[in-house]
C-alpha cells in the first residue's frame, strides 16, 4: 500500500524533518507542514510507516481546528493536499500541556511502581487501572529531546514561560478538553488524555501543531468501557504502543511493525477518523496513488510551488 515516508521538493527549503512532520518555507513566507505516514512511540520513529496515517492526523487536526476557533485562535490558514497544511509562523511554546480525564497509559505504569506525584498534581492510594478522575487534570512536560514531566512552578523557575502564560494555556487547554470530551461523547468516544502545543503570534496565543488526533491523544470506546473498563477498546496510538512493549526485547522496542500490526494501526486511524467527522477519509480508497505526485500536482494549483 502507498505510504508517504518523506516529501521532497528543491523549490522548497527544508526547515524541519520531526518525528512525524517535515516543514518547509512556502514562498509567502508561512509555514508549509507536510504530515507523513511515519509513526513515533516511545521517542523514536519505527522504520514502518502507517498506510493513511498522515491524512488522518492532517485532517483531524484540521477538522478540530475549526470547531474550536471560538476558544482560541490557531495557525491553520489552508490544507492545500490532504497530507498538507499551510500555517501561520508563530514562536512555540516549548512546553506540552497534556490534560488527563483517566489514569491510564505511562501514567498508570507509574503509578503501579509508587508514583502518586505527576507534574506536580497528586493522585491518591487505591486507584485502579483506566480509573476516572473527578475533573481532568494538566499534567505538563518540556519539549525536549526526551519529554520531562514538570511542575508549573519549575516551568516558570527554569525559564520556560510566565506564571501569566502558564495560566492563560492551562485555561485554554481545559476549555478545549471539556468541549471535545462533550462533542465525542455524544458519539460514543470517550476522550482519555490529549496534548496541546501553544505558540506566540505577535503576543497572541495560538493553538499550533494538532489536536485531538489519535498520535496526540488517547479514545476509548464509550460502549466498551461501560461494560469493562479496564478492557475498553483502544482507538488510536496505545494499540502500537502496547504491541511494542509486549514484544521489548533485552530493554529494547522493535523497529518494526509486522505487516499485521500495521494494517491493524492503518483500520484504527481510519475508524477514529470516520467516528470522529462522521465521513470517511477521502483519500482512503486510493491505496495506488503516487502520493509524492499528488502533493505535487496540489502544491502547484495552490501556487506553492511551479509545475516542473
Amino acid at each position: 500500500m502507498n505510504t508517504l515516508n518523506h516529501f521532497e521538493t528543491p523549490q522548497l527549503e527544508l526547515l524541519h524533518r520531526g518525528k512525524v512532520r517535515d516543514s518547509f518555507r512556502a514562498p509567502s513566507g508561512e509555514r508549509l507542514i507536510v504530515v507523513t505516514d511515519r509513526l513515533s512511540a516511545f521517542d523514536s520513529v519505527l522504520e514502518t510507516p502507517v498506510a493513511h496515517k498522515g491524512a488522518v492526523l492532517n485532517g483531524l487536526a484540521a477538522f478540530w481546528f475549526d470547531k474550536t476557533r471560538h476558544i482560541i485562535p490557531n495557525h491553520v490558514i489552508s490544507l492545500p493536499d490532504p497530507n498538507v497544511t499551510l500555517a501561520q509562523e508563530a514562536e512555540p511554546i516549548r512546553v506540552e500541556m497534556v490534560v488527563r480525564h483517566y489514569l491510564t497509559g505511562s501514567m498508570w505504569r507509574g503509578y503501579q511502581q509508587g508514583q502518586r506525584s505527576f507534574s506536580g498534581v497528586a493522585v491518591p492510594d487505591g486507584l485502579t487501572k483506566h480509573q476516572q478522575f473527578p475533573e481532568p487534570i494538566v499534567t505538563p512536560t518540556t519539549k525536549e529531546e526526551s519529554d520531562r514531566e514538570i511542575t508549573p512552578e519549575n516551568l516558570v523557575a527554569e525559564g520556560w514561560v510566565t506564571a501569566e502564560l502558564y495560566e492563560q494555556m492551562r485555561v485554554k487547554a481545559l476549555e478545549l478538553f471539556n468541549f471535545a470530551s462533550q462533542w465525542m461523547a455524544e458519539r460514543g468516544i470517550i476522550l482519555v488524555d490529549t496534548k496541546y502545543e501553544f505558540g506566540l503570534r505577535n503576543g497572541e496565543l495560538l493553538l499550533i501543531d494538532e489536536i485531538h488526533t489519535p498520535d496526540s491523544s488517547r479514545f476509548w470506546s464509550a460502549d466498551d468501557y461501560a461494560r469493562n473498563p479496564e478492557a475498553a477498546e483502544q482507538m488510536d496510538k496505545e494499540y502500537v504502543r502496547q504491541w511494542l512493549i509486549a514484544h521489548k526485547q533485552d530493554g529494547q522496542y522493535p523497529r518494526a511493525l509486522t505487516p499485521e500490526v500495521s494494517a491493524e494501526a492503518t483500520r484504527r486511524y481510519l475508524d477514529i477518523y470516520e467516528r470522529i467527522t462522521g465521513a470517511p477519509l477521502p483519500v482512503a480508497s486510493s491505496t495506488n496513488d503516487d502520493m509524492q505526485a499528488r502533493m505535487v500536482r496540489n502544491l502547484v494549483r495552490a501556487g506553492i510551488i511551479q509545475d516542473a
